[in-house]
């Protein structure tokens, strides 16, 4: 008995130990919360753990928050970020990254233009901020086929759009009126004209989906991932491709500067651009893929805000120069509090 005992003591710190030098040795991940931490996890993480035996453990939090964490911290509380496009370039701009070795991430070779975003952060997937809308709730007569729909009378105190980043909004206005998001001071007044339109404006995705979801704003200026997420939960959304076309968004991957794990890191990015992984993240949360020998089925490609050539991301996209974007972010949503949300 006093044998059984030893051994079972034995064992439990033996496995004790094991769990402690694992989560110690863990590859750490910093990323938002809710499904995109999911979508990182059941696409890539567990695939890099699969493949490498290294778990990987996750920080979260919200675009902004993790970067002004990062900014004061000494050291890095995380090995790779994930984050917007625009916002990566207040990681790079504040020494934050690592330059990539591009020799140890073979599959970035086939990365599609859009997703080359710097020597220090790269693409992981793609998708649009466009028109959604409950055909259910509105009257037969409501189209949307330019984003000069959104300003029909007819949608007064119906529209929601997101109040963390106006950039979408501030871009669109300024090209309706012949200028682009350099020139945004252009659409200011047609901005303007679309303000007894706005319902509410979301702080998150969580809110976002709750207020189409629930009919309180029937039309949302939504992110197309979160759309078909709600899609397949039961809500008959309706997700629009303006003739203009949709503003393009690119969630991005990087190392943190600092990171002792660099090459487990580099790893983990390849993994994620793997034709394989990139292909399931399409399948389960319909973005765009970002390297272009990835398999989407025929009913995803059709999907508006899903491309799979070329010309579709060259004619259907409404860009937003990133460094332009990263630069003037604070500004456009200082405005747009002022003048639109208040």
């Amino acid at each position: 008995m006093i044998r059984k005992l030893l051994t079972l003591c034995v064992l439990s710190a033996t496995l004790a130990a094991t769990s402690a030098y694992s989560q110690d040795n863990a590859l750490v991940v910093s990323t938002w919360g809710g499904s995109f931490r999911d979508l990182i996890d059941e696409n890539i993480g567990k695939e890099f753990t699969k493949q490498t035996g290294v778990p990987v453990k996750y920080v979260t939090g919200g675009t902004i928050d993790r970067l002004n964490k990062a900014k004061l911290a000494s050291k890095p509380e995380s090995d790779i970020t994930f984050t917007t496009s625009h916002v990566g370039w207040l990681y790079v701009n504040s020494d934050l990254f690592e330059q990539l070795d591009n020799s140890k991430i073979p599959n970035a070779s086939r990365l599609v233009d859009r997703a080359k975003i710097s020597p220090y952060h790269i693409g992981s997937w793609a998708y649009v901020y466009s028109i959604g809308y409950r055909a259910d709730l509105l009257p037969p007569s409501v189209k949307f086929e330019s984003w000069n729909d959104l300003w029909n009378p007819a949608l007064k105190g119906k529209i929601s759009a997101p109040d963390f980043d106006p950039s979408h909004l501030i871009a669109v206005s300024a090209m309706l009126s012949g200028a682009d998001a350099k020139s945004w001071e252009k659409g200011q007044d047609k901005l303007k004209a679309l303000k007894p339109n706005f319902k509410a404006f979301y702080t998150n995705d969580a809110n976002a989906q709750q207020l189409i979801a629930t009919g309180e704003t029937p039309v949302e200026v939504i992110l197309s991932m979160n759309a078909y997420h709600m899609v397949s939960q039961g809500v008959p959304i309706k997700v629009v491709m303006p003739k203009e076309g949709a503003v393009l968004g690119v969630d991005t991957m990087a190392i943190m500067k600092g990171s002792t794990k660099t090459d487990l890191a580099h790893k983990f990015l390849n993994i994620a651009l793997s034709p394989e992984v990139q292909s399931k993240i399409v399948a389960s949360k319909k973005a765009s893929p970002v390297v272009d020998n990835a398999t989407v089925s025929a009913e995803d490609a059709k999907l508006p805000g899903v491309f799979t050539t070329k010309a579709q991301w060259d004619t259907q996209t409404i860009v937003i120069d990133n460094k332009l974007r990263a630069e003037k972010t604070a500004e456009w949503r200082k405005w747009f509090t002022e003048n639109i949300m208040n």
